[in-house]
């Protein structure tokens, strides 16, 4: 999968007190660019413990469920387009199939 953007899981971990998210994030990169998720059960697969939702989106729990990385999945055309990174807080303040805080 190409992931979308990169530079936004390295903002969000350089920020103060948010270095305990860089090792899982970039397992999570690193996996994802291997990755050919042709169907969200490909995802599960993979990720037993990620969300499917609605507009094509999924939810990661990140460093031992510590964060949430919303994607927007483009299966054809084998793109994860990072679409929020956060904290458990803040991810309860968004609606999952429509943040594109990026």
């Amino acid at each position: 999968m190409r992931v979308i953007a990169k530079s936004t899981l390295v903002k969000f971990w350089s920020q103060p007190g948010r270095s305990d998210a860089k090792s899982a994030l970039q397992s999570w990169h690193d996996e994802a660019q291997k990755a050919n998720w042709l169907t969200p059960q490909n995802i599960k697969d993979q990720y037993g413990s990620a969300s499917i939702c609605g507009n094509n989106r999924v939810v990661f729990n990140i460093a031992g469920n510590k964060y949430r990385l919303v994607v927007e999945m483009q299966y054809q055309a084998a793109i994860a387009w990072v679409k929020f990174m956060g904290t458990h807080a803040q991810y309860d303040q968004i609606n999952v199939e429509n943040v594109n805080d990026y």
